[in-house]
C-alpha cells in the first residue's frame, strides 16, 4: 500500500512541476509577444507562431490542472 501511495506522490509532484514549467514558459512567451507587438519591424509569421505556441501551452496547462483536481463524481 505504501508503494502505491509513493507512486501517487511522485506522479503528483511530476504534474505540479510540469504545471509550474508550463506556466513559466507561457508567461515568458507572453512577454516576448508583447515586446514584438510593439516592434513595427517584427516578423508577423514569427509572431503568429509564438501566439500559437502560447495557446498550445494554455491548453496543456488546463489539461494538467484538470488532472490535479480530483474527480468529484468518483
Amino acid at each position: 500500500m505504501a508503494e502505491i501511495e509513493d507512486n501517487v506522490d511522485r506522479e503528483l509532484f511530476r504534474n505540479v512541476e510540469k504545471l509550474r514549467q508550463l506556466r513559466i514558459e507561457h508567461r515568458d512567451l507572453d512577454e516576448v509577444i508583447s515586446r514584438l507587438t510593439l516592434d513595427m519591424h517584427a516578423d508577423e509569421l514569427q509572431l503568429k507562431r509564438l501566439k500559437k505556441r502560447k495557446l498550445m501551452l494554455k491548453d496543456q496547462i488546463t489539461r494538467v490542472e484538470s488532472e490535479l483536481i480530483p474527480d468529484l463524481n468518483a
